[in-house]
């Protein structure tokens, strides 16, 4: 059935080459093939390290060079189609080959090996680097359609649905405009779940999708819930994953608002600093020893997701203390484009 929602299905794409993990996953792809390569031309151990050297001199000022000139050319790469975008890596990289030789062979003052071997040298790396990188793609592209399929089916449980659904009819007759409130709050918490949920969406609109749905729970549990936000350091244009905080704060309610008689608070807290944007999400929380499945699958489900918009460049980590749950999310900040 997950196979039928085509807008889910891995389409192919270069990859972001301004993200650190994908930085870094380059240079150890680079390095790992330059020293095969000398351990292939060297005769013994002892000329192993000569021919390390030879090929560093090289590989490294390389390797710097085109980590620039990809990260400069990243946006462009990644809007075109996914071959005419391998044919380019392929052509800047051959083309960074041709330049740099001259200063290898001076650098060295000895002669080296010829052009035409590094340069396929250089095409074998690329071709496995492209080829890893895609393969990782449609390794980690299911993620995208189990958030699809979560955002579906259990993001927003039944029994949410005929909770909200009996408070707005007890409202009906005694307070009209607060019933159609509510029935818009519904419709635009339904309509951002059944859409398509692969692009990074602002952070405001996430923020508004989470009003809505804590305003449908405090229709529902009253004076229970007590919700702060705390939005004034927010980036409202950051691009963020959709859906990456509703279902923390539906756990929030689930596991922290609804086995208590007393009221309780659940916190958000949004702020950028250091080119990041930071969501700490807190809830009071006792072990009862009850089902946990629906918060660690939440979590599992999320932190795939961030893994696959951000690489290492984004984190979610939980703790709890004193008798409050809290999940710290970090992402890089990434603004909307004009135009």
């Amino acid at each position: 059935m997950a196979r039928s929602i085509n807008q889910n299905a891995y389409a192919g794409g270069l990859p972001n080459f301004r993200n650190l993990g994908i930085l870094l996953r380059v240079g150890v792809i680079v390095n790992a093939f330059a020293f095969a390569a000398a351990v292939v031309k060297s005769r013994d151990v002892a000329s192993l390290w000569q021919q390390v050297i030879q090929i560093c001199a090289m590989v490294e000022p390389l390797l710097i060079l085109s980590l620039i000139v990809l990260a400069g050319l990243s946006d462009w790469l990644r809007r075109a189609p996914y071959w005419p975008g391998v044919v380019a890596v392929f052509a800047i990289e051959l083309a960074l080959t041709a330049a740099l030789y001259p200063a290898a062979q001076y650098l060295l003052g000895t002669e080296v090996s010829p052009l035409s071997r590094y340069c396929l040298l250089v095409a074998i790396t690329t071709l496995a680097m492209l080829a890893y990188f895609d393969l990782r793609g449609r390794a980690l592209s299911p993620a995208l359609t189990e958030a699809r399929l979560q955002a579906l089916q259990a993001r927003i449980r039944p029994h949410f649905l005929y909770n909200s659904i009996n408070a707005v009819l007890s409202l009906i007759r005694q307070e009209p405009r607060r019933a159609e409130a509510a029935l818009e709050d519904m419709a635009g918490l339904f309509r951002m779940l059944m859409a398509d949920n692969r692009e990074l969406a602002p952070l405001a609109r996430e923020v508004e999708l989470c009003r809505q749905y804590l305003s449908l729970e405090q229709l529902r549990l009253g004076e229970r819930l007590k919700v702060e936000w705390r939005t004034e350091r927010m980036p409202g244009d950051a691009l963020v994953p959709p859906l990456v905080l509703q279902p923390l704060l539906e756990n929030a309610v689930y596991h922290g608002i609804e086995p208590r008689a007393e009221p309780g608070v659940v916190s958000i807290d949004l702020y950028g600093a250091n080119q990041q944007v930071h969501a700490v999400l807190r809830n009071p929380y006792k072990e009862t020893g009850g089902n946990t499945a629906g918060n660690r699958m939440a979590l599992a489900n999320i932190r795939e997701r961030l893994q696959l918009h951000f690489d290492v460049e984004a984190a979610l980590t939980t703790k709890m203390a004193d008798g409050v749950y809290q999940v710290h999310i970090v992402m890089p900040y990434i603004k909307i484009r004009d135009g």
